[in-house]
Parts: C-alpha cells; sequence; structure tokens
C-alpha cells in the first residue's frame, strides 16, 4: 500500500529469495525490495541480491532491516556500489522517504541509513586514526553526508554551503586519504566512503 501510495507499480511480492529471483526472471522491474533476513536462510536478503545482480546487473536493491549494522553494510557494498541502498525499516515508513530512497536507487546512486553513515563515519577504529585526524570537522560533516549517497548539491543544502564550497571539501577529502586522481569522480566517492566502512569494520 505505501508503494502504490507512493506513485510506484508493485510487479509482484514473494514469500522467499527464491520465489523472487523465480518472479523477476519474467517480469521486469527497476528496484527489488528485500529483507537482510528474508527465508530461505538468515541472510537470505543478501544471498537473494547476489544472484540477482549476477542476472540483472542494472536492477536495483533496497535492503531493509531492523538493524543497523556494519558487517551487513560491508556485505551490501561487496555486492555492490551502484543503484543500491540499506535502511532501516522504520525509517521508510511515509511515503515521501520511501519514494526518495527508491528514486535514488532507480538512478543509480548508493544510498546508507544516515544514522549507520554517522555512526561509521564518527566513530572510526583506533587503527585508522591517523586517517581520521587528516580530515576537518565538516571535512568529516561532507563525508558522512556523501556516506548517505548525497550529491554535491545535496550536500550544500544540508549543510547551507555554496556548491563550490562542498566540491573543495570533497577534493581536499580525496588528497588526504590518499585516492588517485586519475580515477572516475564517483569511484573515488565510494572509495573515500570505503575507507571509513572499513576502518569500521577493522576495528569490529
Amino acid at each position: 500500500m505505501l508503494l502504490e501510495a507512493a506513485g510506484h507499480e508493485v510487479v509482484g511480492a514473494t514469500a522467499d529469495g527464491d520465489a523472487l529471483v523465480e518472479l523477476l526472471a519474467t517480469e521486469p522491474a527497476d528496484v527489488a525490495i528485500l529483507d537482510i533476513r528474508m527465508p530461505p536462510e538468515p541472510d537470505g536478503g543478501l544471498v537473494t541480491a547476489e544472484r540477482l545482480r549476477a542476472a540483472h546487473p542494472k536492477l536495483g536493491l533496497l535492503f531493509l532491516s531492523h538493524y543497523a549494522e556494519a558487517h551487513y553494510l560491508m556485505r551490501v557494498l561487496q555486492i555492490g556500489t551502484d543503484a543500491i541502498g540499506y535502511r532501516l525499516k522504520e525509517k521508510v515508513g511515509s511515503v515521501d522517504v520511501l519514494s526518495d530512497t527508491l528514486t535514488r536507487i532507480r538512478d543509480g546512486e548508493i544510498v546508507i541509513e544516515p544514522v549507520l553513515a554517522r555512526r561509521l563515519v564518527e566513530r572510526p577504529s583506533s587503527s585508522r586514526r591517523d586517517v581520521v585526524a587528516a580530515l576537518s570537522g565538516r571535512e568529516q560533516e561532507v563525508l558522512r553526508l556523501m556516506a548517505e549517497g548525497r550529491s554535491n548539491g545535496g550536500i550544500a543544502h544540508q549543510l547551507v554551503v555554496m556548491p563550490k564550497a562542498v566540491e573543495k571539501h570533497i577534493a581536499n577529502i580525496f588528497s588526504k586519504l590518499g585516492l588517485p586522481a586519475d580515477a572516475a569522480e564517483h569511484h573515488r566517492r565510494v572509495l573515500a566512503v570505503l575507507t571509513y566502512l572499513r576502518s569500521q569494520q577493522d576495528g569490529a
């Protein structure tokens, strides 16, 4: 009902991952919504997503969970960093939030639950404190918003600054994290976020 209220067409609903894979073999869709702990096993949503991404590389994937867990997020990012999202169920209970999340995933973005992105950025592991110390407070704010999948314009709006200021902060982040200058902008953004996610995983 929430999906339809947001103006989305629901092509089908299944009780487990195997049935979802079978459904999407014949019914085209823009985004598949999965529960991380859906059947046929405890982490069935992740296993199902791996199968779907292999069969349908352009299919968007939205993972829903009751838990904001770093190890789940790392598994999600191993599946892909394009057209993929990880949100908490209680945070997508409104039409506007759900619609925004699905639209961003359909458009190829990565969408991470803000509370998880914030936790990972603000609580880095001790093994990488040198990386954290290299970033200013504002650069950490920008990186946190990048981790949520926000565009430069979205970050500028959140921080109430000019887009050019955001571009400068991002360039500084790339430089301080030692990211290759010859890599594409999108890939450097993902690498910047992964640097923090992996530092959190190191300390887990």
